[in-house]
């Protein structure tokens, strides 16, 4: 028990550590946290399956299981449980709004099977996103990268679709998507071979169709059940696209071949977020980064 206490411990101070060296993870993470602690669902009975589905996202990302299997050789499988116990608790005796239930203890309880369920191998997903095209590369190898994380969140905004409440909330996560997406550069070689058969606008339009693509199943689930905030859903779905091409843009616009990541830190975020609920301001940025990206492009492909 006091190796379990030591590891906590350690656990505590490492998220201590990755938010004061990574601000841009530790200012979303407060907000979620708040957003969460605060959100209001329109049936107490999505609070835990809302709040389980994290947990699961949680659980099938770590890659930690062999070193605990390791290191912990009697009570490895205890500590796979009480993680993700503790951030289902965390959020749901957390939450302001939710009234203890059945389905709460339900979902503990399913949760003490996670030690017994985990992904024993790397996944090799390479084949289940053939349908992207190469063209696509950044997508293909984030999802690639990410399947089972993936599949989960992209159950989880599908069902947010439910309420005007849960599809905001989802929108905060998926805002964290773009920069993810669109912070590695590819190398001048293949830049160049791209630009040379595509055009910039070529490749926003296709990261914007396949965007929309994705999730036409939320945009038309959210129709069928909330029609009288469909105007809502214009304005959702404008302000996650004038993100989306403000990031993709960005990339472009500061690219150098040299550098592997372009840097998109918790400053570039907030007033990105800040200029797409004002709507003109980033409309005004995307053109000035169009025309600054095709000048940079431009030194890498020439005529």
């Amino acid at each position: 028990m006091k190796a379990i206490f030591h590891h906590f411990i350690f656990r505590i101070s490492q998220c201590f550590r990755i938010f004061s060296f990574q601000g841009r993870i530790a200012l979303p993470f407060l907000i979620i946290a708040g957003i969460l602690i605060a959100l209001k669902l329109p049936d107490n009975r999505l609070y835990p399956l809302l709040f389980f589905l994290i947990a699961l996202s949680f659980h099938f990302r770590r890659k930690d299981i062999p070193f605990l299997k390791k290191t912990f050789i009697k009570n490895w499988r205890f500590i796979i449980f009480l993680e993700p116990a503790f951030i289902y608790l965390f959020l749901i005796l957390g939450n302001i709004h939710y009234k203890s239930d059945i389905l709460g203890l339900a979902g503990l309880l399913l949760i003490t099977s996670f030690s017994f369920f985990y992904p024993k191998t790397k996944i090799n997903a390479n084949s289940k996103w053939d349908f992207i095209p190469n063209e696509l590369f950044e997508w293909k190898c984030l999802l690639r990268n990410n399947t089972v994380a993936a599949v989960l969140i992209y159950l989880v905004i599908i069902a947010s679709s439910y309420h005007i409440s849960t599809l905001t909330f989802c929108g905060l996560l998926v805002l964290d998507l773009f920069p993810r997406l669109y912070s590695d550069n590819e190398n001048k070689e293949m830049l160049e071979m791209y630009f040379r058969k595509y055009t910039l606008e070529d490749k926003i339009y296709k990261n914007m169709k396949l965007f929309n693509l994705l999730f036409l199943p939320v945009y038309i689930g959210f129709l069928i059940l909330n029609k009288e905030d469909s105007l809502l859903l214009l304005c959702y779905i404008l302000f996650i696209n004038l993100f989306l091409v403000l990031a993709l843009t960005r990339k472009y616009k500061i690219y150098h071949y040299k550098e592997r990541i372009n840097y998109f830190d918790m400053g570039i975020f907030l007033s990105y977020f800040i200029y797409t609920i004002t709507i003109i301001p980033a409309i005004v940025i995307i053109i000035d980064n169009i025309k600054s990206a095709k000048e940079n492009i431009s030194q890498y492909v020439g005529n």
